[in-house]
């Protein structure tokens, strides 16, 4: 296959092939090496997977939910304020259509000030408030469902933890057995390998082809089953920010009615003031 390696690799690596002493101990050094990475790689991962659930983690996934959830309120709280100041900018425009000058202006803008002002700032505030206080109820509800998810998903990655830990200590208890082997070959000096030693050397050779084969299988398993929890916990996550959403706009479209009628009213004294002020300037 276009994958294979040339032949000569397998000649100057594999312990199996060693024609010295010297040869046998260089050779089962790698073996030790690589016994040893791919232990360390193994245990990164299951680093990585419990990560994630740890108590400043899980603090972080809520506080950041509660942040989210402020800027969601602030945006809407904008949107309320923008619904009156278009009021009034309707207001001035219908003033600006009768050309009145700068003083009756400031005539109306007292007026404004005095009688419509302070309804829209009060209702700017009840709305805001109630979305608020209906959202802080719903939070700690969505809060404590995504904290129970996490729960949940935390105690499956501890069993897979508490399953791919002991691969992770086999590897390096293989690296000690290659590496004690390669010390006991230098020890014996320089010449040939004695036939007891080449046998344990083949059968050394044979236990790492199949131990590390099985452990690098099980870190790129374990890779894609972090991954998959990772997605899992930021998928969790935007459910809840939806939850939240959701009962958010539920919630604006309940108060809609009672909001639009305040605006009506304030608009329409608005413009009453218009009229008022305009024809008392022309009488």
């Amino acid at each position: 296959m276009a994958h294979d390696l040339p032949a000569w690799v397998a000649e100057l690596t594999d312990p199996r092939r060693a024609k010295t002493l010297d040869q046998l101990a260089d050779r089962l050094v790698p073996l030790a090496e690589h016994s040893i990475d791919v232990s360390r790689r193994l245990q990164a991962l299951l680093n990585d997977l419990n990560t994630p659930f740890n108590s400043e983690e899980l603090y972080g996934r809520v506080e950041r939910l509660k942040a989210r959830t402020v800027e969601a309120l602030e945006e809407i709280a904008t949107e309320i304020s923008g619904s009156a100041k278009e009021r009034i900018e309707r207001t001035w425009a219908a003033w600006r259509e009768r050309g009145a000058g700068e003083e009756l202006s400031a005539v109306l803008m007292g007026r404004l000030a005095e009688e419509v002002l302070p309804l829209l700032s009060r209702q700017e505030r009840t709305v805001a408030e109630q979305v608020a206080a209906h959202v802080a109820g719903v939070l700690d509800t969505v809060n404590k469902r995504l904290l129970g998810r996490l729960e949940e998903l935390a105690a499956a990655t501890t069993d897979m933890v508490h399953e791919v830990l002991p691969l992770a200590h086999e590897g390096l208890d293989l690296a000690g057995r290659v590496s004690a082997l390669s010390g006991r070959a230098r020890q014996s000096g320089h010449g040939s390998i004695p036939a007891e030693l080449a046998a344990e050397a083949v059968e050394m050779a044979g236990t790492f082809d199949a131990t590390v084969g099985r452990l690098e299988l099980e870190w790129s398993a374990l890779g894609a089953r972090t991954a998959t929890v990772r997605g899992a916990i930021r998928a969790a996550e935007e459910t809840a920010f939806s939850e939240v959403t959701t009962e958010m706009a539920a919630c604006v479209e309940k108060l809609a009615l009672d909001h639009i009628k305040v605006l009506n009213d304030a608009e329409a004294r608005a413009m009453a003031l218009v009229e008022e002020i305009t024809a008392s300037a022309q009488a």
